[in-house]
């Protein structure tokens, strides 16, 4: 441990930042629902928002080239995706971005597809454009030492054949890890194309991907994905910047990259100029620093499943094929309709209930382990001691 480039700071300090995990609860709660991490922020994004301050270079974002170039050099280097960088625009956040790419392509009460359980806020986007959401659920019916997560293909393609308008993916899976194959997202292509769908991808946390697990971005998968397909992403999860405000919309087709530029010219002014720098440098500089965090995240990952099977043998827990989500389900403990409740009344420790990802998950919890294995482990003994 002592070669890391990061190490979480001491809970007493943790405990002294101001951005909503730590403000949202009182001291003596652990709070481990919001999906931000507790590592310190890497050193050229450090360096290039220390030079914007210093030399009062803090105005509205203007042109950005450094956007588009960083996310290319990362995208080759990791995912040997050869992308158009002119095609890579800002907006504030992936919800502006997923909203402001919807009121261009849609029209209220069009059909839009999700998978759930999936990240809670795709329910706020889809009601705040007046879209009307069908819902086919990933199912737990594959091998529980895997990631048991699988697609119901005869759902999705009912849906698809029923008029859906859009797919909206999160890809990799929040609050899942799942990490969709190739050929996967091939087949979500083919079905898109013949039933003139598009798909917005959510590729947030794909930086935050382990060894041995592949990721594709949708993009990279040739002409026909980058005629049905956009990415919106950012840096925001990787290196841990949300509050910086920037994320990414990324098209590789002329024709929808016009029609984006439907979209008003505040989705660019909007997004800040500290976010789009450090985001640019986050790309360009911080491979370095990602990799050691990705490290200490799979080094977590694997305790929390060692410290379920000697405390909570009962808890079924998947090891995350990406990203620092435990997805626990803890109906075996019969801890009540809510068990988030309980286990922050009962073991002052808070997660995000299963219910907000989809009704079907009710018995489950989301725990964000982007922190210290202490924290992590005071985590499961606190649940061990509420029971």
């Amino acid at each position: 441990m002592s070669n890391r480039l990061v190490s979480v700071p001491h809970l007493s300090v943790l405990q002294t930042h101001r951005s909503e995990k730590w403000r949202g609860f009182p001291k003596d709660v652990l709070p481990l629902p919001v999906a931000e991490m507790d590592f310190p922020v890497a050193e050229p994004i450090r360096a290039v928002l220390a030079e914007l301050v210093a030399t009062s270079d803090l105005g509205y974002l203007g042109a950005i080239p450094e956007l588009g170039l960083g996310f290319k050099k990362f995208a080759q280097e990791r995912w040997h995706w050869d992308l158009d960088e002119t095609q890579v625009r800002p907006a504030t956040d992936v919800g502006v971005a997923v909203v402001e790419i919807l009121r261009v392509l849609t029209n209220p009460g069009d059909l839009i597809l999700i998978n759930s359980p999936v990240y809670h806020n795709f329910h706020n986007w889809i009601n705040e454009v007046k879209l009307s959401k069908v819902d086919v659920p990933l199912e737990r019916t594959g091998d529980e030492n895997g990631n048991p997560w699988q697609i119901n293909w005869e759902g999705v393609e009912k849906a698809y054949a029923s008029g859906i308008k859009v797919h909206l993916l999160s890809s990799p899976h929040n609050p899942l890890g799942r990490i969709y194959s190739k050929e996967e997202l091939a087949k979500f292509v083919e079905l898109a194309e013949k039933h003139n769908v598009l798909i917005i991808s959510n590729e947030l946390h794909a930086p935050l991907t382990y060894k041995g697990s592949t990721f594709t971005p949708i993009l990279s998968l040739g002409e026909k994905a980058r005629s049905v397909s956009i990415v919106v992403t950012a840096a925001s999860k990787g290196w841990n910047i949300a509050g910086l405000k920037c994320a990414m919309i990324v098209t590789q087709d002329a024709k929808l990259f016009a029609r984006l530029n439907e979209m008003p010219p505040a989705v660019h002014w909007r997004t800040s100029l500290l976010g789009a720098f450090a985001t640019a440098v986050a790309f360009s500089e911080g491979g370095e620093w990602l990799d050691d965090v990705v490290s200490q995240l799979d080094e977590n990952r694997h305790l929390i499943k060692n410290l379920l099977a000697a405390k909570l043998p009962s808890v079924r827990y998947h090891l995350p094929d990406n990203g620092y989500l435990a997805w626990l389900d803890v109906e075996a403990l019969q801890l009540g309709e809510d068990p988030s409740k309980h286990l922050l009344e009962k073991g002052r420790v808070a997660l995000n209930a299963g219910h907000t990802f989809g009704p079907q998950c009710s018995q489950y919890v989301r725990l964000n382990f982007a922190t210290s294995p202490e924290i992590v482990t005071e985590a499961i003994d606190r649940i061990a001691r509420s029971l």
